[in-house]
Parts: C-alpha cells; structure tokens; sequence
C-alpha cells in the first residue's frame, strides 16, 4: 500500500501546450500537402521523394509530447509514501456543518454566503495543527461530506466541491444538520467535541431544532453557530453560466428578500454550551476561533500515516530527456531496414 503526493500542482498546467502542439502540426501537415500538389500530384511526389518516410513526422511528434508530458510530471514532483506508521496525535473533535440552501447564494456578502462560509471554514481549517474534522452539507436534510479524519487535504477538497445543487431536498433543517453530526463522535473517551454550524440562520425545521441541541449537548457537544449575511436581507440571484437571469420569487411572484436570522442562531449556541460568531470579518472570526480551540483540553489518540515520502521527479526528467533525444535522432526519412521489412505495407517505388 502507498499514497502520492504532488508537490507543484501549478505545473501541470504546461501540459495545454500539448493539444496546441497537436493542432499546430495538423495545420503544418495539411499545409505542406497543399503547396506540394500545387508542384506535382501524389504519385509523382512519391518518386521524387522515395526515402521521405509517410510515419517519421508523427513519430517525431509523440516523442516530442511524450518528452514534454514526462518533463511537467517531474516538475510537479511526485513523491511516493511507502511507509505507513502510527503517531501519536493531540486534538478536538470538530464538526463544521455547511448551510447550503438556495439562500446562501446571497450576493449581501462577497462573493455570497456560501463560498464566505467555504472560506471561513478553509480557514480555520489552516490554523489547525491535529485536530480531527468532519463535514457535514444540509439544507432541508443533511448529507455527510466527509467523516471524522486528520486529512486536511481531503477535507479542503470536499470543502470546494459543495455548492447549492448538491441536496435535492430545499429548505433549511438545522435540526438534521445536528443529529447528523452527533454520529460523527465515534471516539467515548473524546471530552472535547465541537459543533460549528455556518448558515444564514434560516431554519425550517419547525422548532425541533433547539430538541436536537438539547440532546447533543447530553451528548457533550459544543455548539458554535458562524452567521454569514446581512441582517437587511438580499435577494437570491438565478444564474446561467455566472450571468444574473432572473432573481428567486415566491408564489405570489414577489422576489424573495432572505435575511440574516441572527436570533435562532444565537439561541442555538447559548443553549449549545457554544458562542455565536460574526462570519462578516474572516480574519476575526478565525482568531476567535482559534483561542477558543486554544482554551479546549486535548486528548490524545493514535492516528496512521504515511512516511518517508520520496521524490520521484527523477524518473520522470530521465525519460523526458530520452524521448527528447531520440526525437533529435529520428530522421523524416525512411529506415533502411524497416523498409526492407515493409512493416507498413508502403509501396516500393521503381
């Protein structure tokens, strides 16, 4: 068993040039035919040319991509982890549960709610040092993203990837949201478990919600309530292609304002043993954050993960450089022996 890492993501980007260059040569081939029959037709070019080869041009292109795809994979520098160990580790249990309702596509907060909400979690998420995380997406149910782990990598890839379509169910039931994350606590010992729930406030769960804090505070977790929006209120753009279409109207055809319910959830957090939390300045809303994780007893438990990761770039430069030789010694014309053998049922000329 091993996993990968890739050090420069950013280089694989190199890799567009190679469709550029397949296109390039394409026209480059369809030009020079055209201006050679203006010369001679076909068969006379075939006896002027007998030892021009109808294969080495192609030939010299796949080395050539091949030699530039082989030289990106060693820029981006993967490196294999073989060894798979177990640390000891010290942290809170934390459980970031993401509103993501129509109503979050709010513009009252730039870009809108839900990718505030995505940032503040991405945040906080950086400050962390062995804390284990979950995700959790509602809107009217509540869906698990990823459970409990140390991969904070894997969580931020979860994280970008939520957005408004992803739950069919419409609506807002915090209540689903919580009772979902109390299953997520898998370990008894564990004193510290934390709760942060990142919405607009909005809630259609019909007063069930402060039961479900009710029992997970029974169950010994913390609930913090993060609050992304304007208390004015905005309405809920309908975009095609990231162009504004129309804005979200009700069923009188009045647009619909949604507003930032602060009060459920600063009653959410009071009586979730938590503290209510102003999303609008990131920077101070993940310092608070941060002190209060700070403040938490930390237990600790054991975790895996893979070691001694070595680089692999050198494999990959290697064989770029040998493809890009042997395209430097691959001639357009025909190979001697190969002709001889016929291999690609080519015509001898007379």
């Amino acid at each position: 068993m091993s996993t990968i890492q890739l050090d420069e993501k950013i280089y694989f980007y190199l890799l567009f040039i190679i469709p550029v260059l397949v296109v390039l040569f394409v026209l480059l081939q369809i030009w020079k035919k055209r201006t050679q029959l203006k010369f001679a037709d076909s068969s006379l070019l075939k006896k002027l040319t007998p030892n021009k080869s109808s294969f080495k041009a192609t030939l010299k292109l796949i080395l050539l991509l091949l030699g530039l795809a082989a030289l990106t994979l060693g820029l981006v520098n993967p490196k294999i982890g073989t060894k798979l160990e177990t640390v000891k580790r010290e942290g809170v249990d934390i459980v970031f549960a993401i509103d993501v309702s129509k109503s979050m596509l709010a513009e009252d907060i730039a870009p809108n709610r839900l990718e505030k909400a995505k940032r503040l979690v991405s945040e906080i998420i950086n400050q962390l040092a062995s804390d284990r995380i979950g995700i959790i997406a509602y809107a009217g149910q509540a869906y698990p993203q990823l459970p409990i782990t140390t991969d904070y990598g894997a969580a931020k890839m979860f994280l970008q990837n939520m957005n408004t379509d992803m739950l069919t169910s419409q609506g807002t039931a915090i209540n689903a949201a919580i009772d979902l994350a109390s299953t997520y606590y898998d370990d008894e010992e564990q004193t510290n478990r934390v709760l942060f729930i990142i919405s607009d406030g909005e809630d259609h769960s019909e007063g069930t919600t402060l039961d479900a804090v009710e029992e997970a505070t029974e169950a010994g977790i913390r609930i913090f309530t993060i609050g992304v929006g304007k208390t004015k209120g905005a309405p809920i753009p309908i975009k095609r292609k990231g162009v504004v279409e129309s804005l979200k109207k009700d069923n009188k055809g009045e647009v619909v304002i949604t507003k930032l319910n602060q009060e459920i959830l600063i009653d959410i957090a009071k009586e979730g043993n938590g503290e209510y939390i102003d999303g609008s300045n990131t920077e101070e809303a993940v310092n608070y954050i941060k002190d209060q994780l700070l403040q938490m007893d930390k237990k600790e438990f054991e975790a895996k993960q893979f070691a001694e990761y070595k680089d692999q770039f050198q494999w990959f430069l290697a064989a770029g450089l040998l493809f890009l030789f042997l395209d430097i010694f691959v001639l357009d014309r025909k190979t001697e022996w190969l002709r001889k053998l016929n291999l690609f049922n080519e015509k001898q000329s007379s």
